[in-house]
């Protein structure tokens, strides 16, 4: 498995670094394959347990927020969402007639997986359009990579009490701490470096700021991939899809991006 891991990774990790840099349409594309076949996956979670959420709509929300992001930052978002919320609830009332059993929580699944996925997934889209926003998004991703290494390989080799035993129960506290130190060093050693790569100082990124931000996404982003558990675990499955062989689904690998990608937005407007 850790094999067919890696091979996967170094076959695609190439092309992800050359669409962050490229930027434009290609990037909004990536994000935007990622994040709606999340969406897929989370509605099939729930139908897997005999709800009825509405996939089409949820799909066309999550779209569409990404999309007004890229192309109008905030601006719109809080008329999409009341757009959405009202166009959501209609959706499932008339569902009900049809003769679903629980359109009430159906609207409520269609609804979070639109909030949680399109808007949160959004900053994705967010981060890569600040300063510099290449550098960000390649040093929030590779932190998560390198926090969730170091947790995995620490986990395994020291691991005694359980982080989270219903969630996650191979996750360990030992596992966690060394997540989180890994991600503080590599934040830190990015931070440092990509400047002396780039050939040019980058809007704040220094090594002080990597190692703070490393610091709160290897502390915050692990709590993505946990409440992606809690979902799996009600639907009783080992991952969300198999869209990556190795790596399960698109869900199973931006459960931690929804939550790195707004960390660093806000982090990078806030230092700046």
């Amino acid at each position: 498995m850790l094999k067919q891991r890696v091979l996967v990774a170094a076959l695609l990790l190439p092309i992800g670094i050359a669409l962050i840099f490229f930027g434009g349409l290609p990037y909004l594309l990536l994000v935007a394959f990622f994040m709606l076949v999340a969406v897929w996956e989370y509605a099939n979670l729930f139908a897997a347990l005999g709800q009825r959420p509405g996939r089409g709509l949820m799909l066309l929300g999550a779209a569409v927020l990404l999309v007004s992001r890229f192309f109008a930052g905030f601006r719109y978002d809080a008329h999409l969402l009341a757009a959405l919320v009202l166009l959501t609830l209609v959706y499932h009332m008339a569902d009900y007639e049809r003769g679903a059993p629980q359109s009430a929580t159906d609207f409520a699944v269609s609804l979070s997986g639109v909030l949680y996925i399109g808007f949160i997934g959004a900053y994705m889209v967010s981060l890569r359009q600040v300063a510099d926003g290449a550098w960000w998004v390649l040093l929030a991703l590779t932190t998560i990579w390198v926090a969730d290494s170091g947790a995995y390989f620490a986990g395994r080799a020291w691991g005694r009490r359980k982080l989270s035993p219903r969630l996650s129960p191979k996750k360990t506290w030992e596992g966690y701490l060394a997540g989180v130190v890994a991600g503080t060093l590599a934040g830190a050693a990015l931070g440092a470096g990509f400047p002396l790569l780039a050939g040019h100082p980058l809007a704040g990124m220094t090594a002080a700021n990597g190692a703070l931000l490393g610091a709160l996404i290897s502390t915050l982003a692990p709590l993505g991939d946990l409440g992606e558990s809690l979902f799996k675990r009600q639907a009783g499955v080992k991952d969300s899809g198999n869209l990556l062989p190795g790596h399960g689904g698109a869900f199973d690998r931006v459960d931690s991006w929804l939550w790195a990608g707004l960390i660093a937005y806000y982090f990078i407007t806030f230092v700046r």
